[in-house]
């Protein structure tokens, strides 16, 4: 395995500023801000959204 620094293809390192426009969800863990894909709600409820390493805090709106 190489040390050398990988050349992403053009266009590549925005995929993750287009998926937080595309899902319009944004962690609610304190001072978090990245794409949440882990949606937490009960019935009739409003909707909380965590990332993968904050999920667990939505287990709270369960």
């Amino acid at each position: 395995m190489s040390d050398e620094l990988i050349k992403l293809a053009e266009g590549l390192a925005s995929a993750t500023r287009d998926a937080q426009k595309v899902l319009g969800h944004i962690c609610e863990h304190s001072g978090c801000g990245k794409v949440a894909g882990w949606g937490f709600a009960r019935p009739r409820m409003e909707s909380h959204w965590f990332c993968f390493e904050h999920r667990a805090d939505g287990d709270r709106y369960l």
